[in-house]
């Protein structure tokens, strides 16, 4: 019973059940997660929410990962879940859509090409292995969409329009 909940939080709640695109579908259930998050008052509160995600994905993706025999399972989808949180930083001061759905666009780019150094976080042990590279592909798709937003801010005046 205990291996089969560590497996169902690791697949989020079900969600890496999807027979299509189970990642993305935990990137969505990520972006909720996000929203939660973004409801808690101290930003420093926020943070220890946020490492405290990441901890529990790494030992429960980890542990799901050996109970199913794989390195990386597809269903397992709590990595995209707690490193969306990363990719939208800073995003819940801004809170324009297109900035949202760019930031979120960005890090499943990146989490599936996997450039520079990411692909070789994959080959760290367990659960660190899974989450790790999508905590890079987050940090990735978060200086990216802020790259992108401040020119468009500055070149379009997009700062007055929602």
């Amino acid at each position: 019973m205990f291996d089969r909940s560590i497996t169902f939080v690791a697949m989020g709640l079900g969600v890496g059940r999807i027979p299509v695109a189970p990642g993305t579908a935990g990137s969505i259930l990520g972006l909720g997660y996000w929203c939660l998050l973004t409801r808690i008052p101290n930003p420093q509160l926020y943070w220890v929410a946020v490492v405290a995600g990441i901890a529990v994905a790494v030992w429960c993706s980890g542990q799901a990962a050996r109970g199913m025999g794989e390195t990386d399972p597809p269903r397992v989808v709590i990595d995209e879940i707690v490193a969306v949180p990363l990719a939208m930083s800073g995003q819940e001061l801004y809170w324009k859509w297109w900035a949202i759905l760019l930031a979120l666009i960005l890090f499943r780019a990146f989490d599936v090409w996997k450039p520079l150094y990411i692909r070789e976080l994959q080959k760290l042990p367990g659960g660190w292995g899974i989450v790790l590279d999508d905590l890079a592909a987050a940090v990735c798709a978060c200086v990216s969409t802020w790259i992108i937003v401040i020119a468009a801010l500055l070149i379009f005046d997009l700062g007055s329009a929602n």
